[in-house]
């Protein structure tokens, strides 16, 4: 028999609920119903598709209360944030409602040269992939689907959701809001698959896509799978995001920007502000900074009152797969100024933490930290940040902080090798920007019209003159 799904508490470590998993008759089945809504969804007006996205948005914000706690029990969000996500996930459906006519409307092909003997007409048209398999993780349980889901299902695909295997009422939930709101059957279908079976769905022809957020690893092997289908892919992956801070930042807003950006969702994101690259010349009234506002951070029970400042981590694996982190970059060199134990009790919470004088060899330095754990490295001079900014995997997000703008939009648009970087302020993805990253951190984008088109098959029309 296979092994459930299981609803586990962070705050409390206890067993909530089991989920059983969906056989392969229950997966078959659940294809076969998006592969036919597909065909009808597909030429559906693109009117009935952005009625659909309204509605769902009026649910999720209806019902914010609702998602909020089932996020904070399954992974350990506070319940502030979690009505904020559920609200970010209400702006996608509407921001793409408004957007999709224009930017799915068939384009007239530039004019040819004069002397070529041009047919009637020439077009760029979108049309739809079919069913996209989405694998999605944990962190953002209700955000990473919707911002991959709403521009596929604004072009006309289906949605197949294997969402992380700890948070599977989160997934029933989704299925159950696009169905609730008037979505055919088969629009959204969640798969309750191990990951040991995912690859089998990958190659099934049902699928004609694949989305994938999560590890480099997972990356691999997602991309690896689908590449020998020939299937198409979008993967966001990791991040190890570095924000510079240069001799002339204003030191209190970088040191109050970073900590805000390294404990969005207690840390556990993909953009978080994972390296602080601080030159010498500013680095102890900053590091001063930060330790004194990680120690504001108050954690708790995500559904505390008053609210937390940041819940416990999803998973007791996590946590001590964080901890491992910061015990070796210790013993690497780094100085621990704050935090750094595993406090006693039930619930999977690890305290803030900083780390100072981070060496290059250092976990906290070498690899992705997903936790609320701020790392400091130290650098003489501007060319000296760069080198370390770059001296990454990874390419996901990254931010400078100086008051001379010019100088950070330099930097920012074409030193820093990530995906988005900002100058000073921190990342965050937007419906109307693209999303993704470059090296280890994946390839394509999300949202936008560049997310928009990513499942689509943008098809050349020509119509011949009639003799």
């Amino acid at each position: 028999m296979n092994r459930p799904f299981r609803t586990v508490d962070p705050a409390t470590g206890e067993t909530v609920r089991d989920w059983p998993v969906h056989d392969d008759p229950e997966v078959g089945r659940r294809l076969a119903r998006a592969v036919a809504t597909a065909a009808a969804w597909g030429d559906a007006a693109i009117s009935e598709r952005t009625d659909l996205l309204r509605r769902v948005a009026s649910s999720l914000r209806d019902r914010a209360d609702e998602w909020a706690a089932l996020m904070a029990g399954e992974m350990g969000k506070p319940l502030p944030e979690g009505r904020t996500e559920a609200g970010k996930c209400a702006w996608v459906c509407e921001w793409f409602a408004d957007a999709a006519p224009d930017l799915l409307r068939s384009r007239p092909a530039p004019p040819p040269p004069a002397e070529t003997l041009a047919a009637a007409r020439e077009e760029v048209a979108f049309r739809p992939l079919g069913p996209v398999l989405a694998i999605m993780p944990w962190n953002f349980p209700f955000w990473q689907l919707f911002r991959f889901a709403v521009p596929a299902i604004a072009a006309g695909n289906t949605v197949l959701l294997k969402h992380a295997e700890n948070v599977p009422g989160c997934a029933e939930a989704i299925e159950g809001i696009w169905r609730d709101a008037g979505a055919p059957d088969g629009l959204v279908a969640n798969l309750r698959v191990e990951v040991d079976r995912v690859a089998d769905v990958i190659r099934d022809p049902a699928v004609r896509a694949v989305t994938f957020t999560g590890s480099a690893r997972g990356g691999r092997a997602v991309a690896e799978c689908a590449g020998a289908a020939l299937k198409k892919t979008v993967l966001e992956l990791g991040g190890s995001d570095p924000y510079v801070v240069l001799e002339d930042a204003d030191v209190e807003r970088a040191a109050d920007t970073c900590v805000t950006a390294r404990m969005v969702n207690g840390g556990q994101t993909c953009v978080a502000a994972k390296r602080l690259i601080v030159v010498d010349a500013v680095r102890d009234e900053f590091t001063a900074r930060v330790v004194e506002r990680m120690r504001e951070r108050r954690f708790g029970a995500p559904t505390a009152e008053p609210p937390p400042h940041l819940g416990p981590m999803a998973r007791a694996d996590l946590r001590d797969a964080l901890h491992r982190q910061v015990t070796e970059s210790v013993a690497a060199g780094a100085a621990l100024r704050l935090g750094g134990e595993i406090p006693e009790g039930p619930g999977f919470y690890y305290p803030p933490t900083v780390l100072a004088d981070v060496p290059r060899d250092a976990p906290a330095f070498r690899e992705e930290t997903f936790g609320p754990v701020a790392a400091i490295v130290p650098v003489r001079d501007e060319a000296e940040a760069i080198e370390r900014a770059n001296e990454s995997p990874y390419g996901l997000g990254g931010a400078v902080f100086t008051r001379d703008t010019e100088r950070g939009e330099r930097i920012a648009r074409d030193r820093i090798q990530v995906g988005c970087c900002v100058v000073n302020d921190f990342v965050r993805s937007d419906p109307r920007l693209p999303f993704g990253g470059i090296k280890d951190s994946g390839w394509g984008r999300e949202l936008s019209e560049f997310g928009l088109r990513e499942f689509v098959n943008v098809k050349t029309v020509v119509v011949g003159r009639p003799d």
